[in-house]
């Protein structure tokens, strides 16, 4: 492909992406509405939006009301014509949901953990939704371990997916564009999405989890990484004179409630985060008064973010649906 050809194939897909997004976020749209939208020209809007209505992708809704001239088709977007694939793997389960462009649950289903195992096994699941689903175009995977552009690089008692790339192993046996991503991360973005919080907001989320403590950090509405994508590793974070946080955590009770109180002061004086957020499994709504009362031992109270129980596991599949939808909608014609 010369450059001539992948620049032109570059700015398609980005004209396509963006007539996508439209009509999902608008939920319809005319022609005239998408090239002031997009700021592409007339003809441009007319051309693409009439080869996504061949191929099954737009579909016409009928006519506006005439203002004195010909009236306007109105289309909306076919959220069927790509299907994405989320799948989490955790110790003792993998969890998937086959979801489209709505985020609409097509199938889903919970099998046994798949991480003390070779990755074919993941590969293999991903090959069977695909020979039934022919739609399938995108798959997002969250890991319990820290990820660098799809390579995990630490995930503590699984050798088989150390050091390992992921991403282009899956890619590569499927044929499927994929993203991989820390479980933490996904979560965090999953609780903002799920609750509608301000875009530019900031807020932890912790898990104490099957494969020890790990935390998802959002900051202007970002996912912090940190240098080495290693941000979020709170197990290691030396909270006590001879102890870390993971250590802490195995003590007992009233030392797992104090290094909780004492991890959400640390934030707050670091980051002053506006949310904390817990797994509802983990720390019911009863023990956030406890640990804000530990956390206010350490930082005046007025500076404390608000803590929330949640649902991790939806909110993990919801963030690993929105990176499996970024995939969807950047995905180029042909």
């Amino acid at each position: 492909m010369t450059d001539e050809q992948l620049a032109s194939r570059l700015a398609n897909t980005t004209i396509i992406c963006g007539i996508r997004t439209v009509l999902l976020k608008q939920g319809s749209a005319t022609k005239a509405e998408l090239s002031q939208s997009l700021r592409i020209s007339f003809p441009t809007a007319s051309k693409f939006l009439d080869d996504m209505e061949a191929r099954g992708e737009a579909i016409s809704v009928g006519y506006d009301d005439s203002s004195g001239g010909r009236r306007a088709k109105r289309y909306r977007y076919n959220p069927d014509y790509m299907l994405g694939l989320a799948i989490f793997l955790e110790k003792d389960e993998t969890r998937y949901t086959l979801f489209n462009c709505l985020g609409e649950t097509i199938e889903q289903d919970i099998t046994a953990g798949f991480l003390d195992e070779d990755a074919s096994r993941l590969t293999n699941l991903i090959e069977r939704i695909k020979l039934a689903h022919s739609e399938l175009r995108s798959v997002s995977l969250g890991v319990p371990g820290a990820v660098n552009e799809g390579r995990i690089f630490l995930i503590p008692d699984y050798e088989k997916y150390r050091d390992f790339d992921l991403k282009s192993f899956v890619q590569e046996r499927t044929g499927l564009p994929t993203v991989v991503e820390n479980d933490m991360n996904a979560a965090v973005l999953g609780y903002i999405a799920r609750t509608n919080l301000e875009d530019r907001g900031s807020a932890v989320y912790l898990y104490l989890g099957q494969n020890g403590p790990g935390a998802g950090i959002v900051v202007n509405g970002e996912v912090v990484r940190g240098k080495s994508f290693f941000s979020g590793e709170v197990a290691f974070i030396p909270l006590h004179d001879r102890s870390n946080f993971s250590e802490a955590l195995k003590g007992e009770a009233s030392v797992h409630t104090e290094s909780i109180g004492r991890l959400v002061a640390l934030t707050t004086a670091i980051l002053n985060p506006h949310y904390f957020i817990f797994n509802k499994d983990e720390i019911d709504e009863a023990m956030l008064g406890t640990i804000a009362e530990r956390a206010a031992a350490y930082v005046p109270r007025e500076h404390l973010p608000k803590l929330a129980a949640s649902e991790w596991r939806a909110d993990y599949l919801v963030g690993l649906q929105s990176l499996g939808l970024d995939l969807l909608l950047s995905q180029p014609v042909g």
